[in-house]
């Protein structure tokens, strides 16, 4: 896969899958715009760790509309065109229906919502201007096992990442006649900081045991995969949602 030429911007690539996503696109000749929300230090790390020139950190708080459009006009006009959006930010955060009382399971829901699904559907809105301007794009959408597997103690995240392949699907035949390849990947565990605290208990091991692969997936297994779905080596893939949870969770 060569992008030489290309622009990407990647949502949340101050750590983890975003970093790698970013650092993957670099290697391949793009360049990057390296969005983050609060962690400087982490986007300028990520921006430390790329091959090549010509890449920028942006900031947004991707529940405030405003603040993504000045992301993605700065990133546009920086760059020069926008080839590439990876909606991979996110925020996963724990509230239990039976335990919880109805203030925090409100906020849950609004934070949850806000951040992983309206973000992202503001982010794609404003790159898809762009988009059809220059004649073409890819859109990709990290979305979560859980949106099909379900988050009982996440419950507001599971139906974020079930409403983003909904919207991805939708956005996949809406963009079509612009030119605009739109596609989801669904990883299961990663090895990042989020799942950190989950593996603490017990090692992990029950984690890892869900997977016949006995182990959960690195970050790089998730970018190679977004590169190929951002690549436009084939475009009648628009729609699908890629799987990449070593087999942990089936469907048909």
């Amino acid at each position: 896969m060569n992008f030489k030429g290309k622009t990407a911007l990647v949502t949340g690539a101050s750590r983890g899958i975003g970093r790698a996503i970013a650092q993957r696109f670099a290697d391949q000749g793009a360049r990057v715009a390296i969005h983050y929300n609060t962690n400087i230090d982490g986007a300028q790390q990520t921006h430390a760790s790329l091959a090549g020139d010509g890449h920028l950190i942006v900031q947004a708080d991707l529940t405030d509309p405003d603040a993504i459009k000045r992301m993605v006009d700065e990133s546009a006009n920086l760059l020069g065109r926008l080839d590439i959006l990876v909606n991979n930010a996110g925020i996963f955060e724990e509230c239990r229906i039976a335990e919880d009382d109805y203030t925090a399971w409100q906020a849950h829901w609004a934070r949850t919502l806000g951040a992983n699904l309206v973000g992202a559907a503001n982010a794609a809105y404003c790159v898809a201007q762009t988009m059809i301007a220059q004649g073409g794009g890819s859109i990709v959408n990290v979305s979560s096992r859980g949106a099909f597997r379900g988050e009982p103690t996440a419950p507001a995240y599971g139906a974020s990442k079930a409403g983003m392949n909904a919207m991805s699907q939708s956005l996949a035949v809406a963009l079509a006649p612009h030119n605009i390849i739109v596609t989801t990947v669904a990883p299961g565990w990663v090895e990042t900081d989020m799942a950190g605290h989950q593996f603490a208990h017990d090692g992990g091991e029950s984690i890892k045991n869900q997977s016949p692969l006995k182990r959960i997936a690195t970050p790089d297994e998730i970018a190679q995969t977004v590169l190929f779905l951002a690549s436009g080596d084939a475009p009648f893939i628009t729609g699908a949602i890629v799987d990449v949870n070593g087999a942990s969770y089936l469907r048909t």
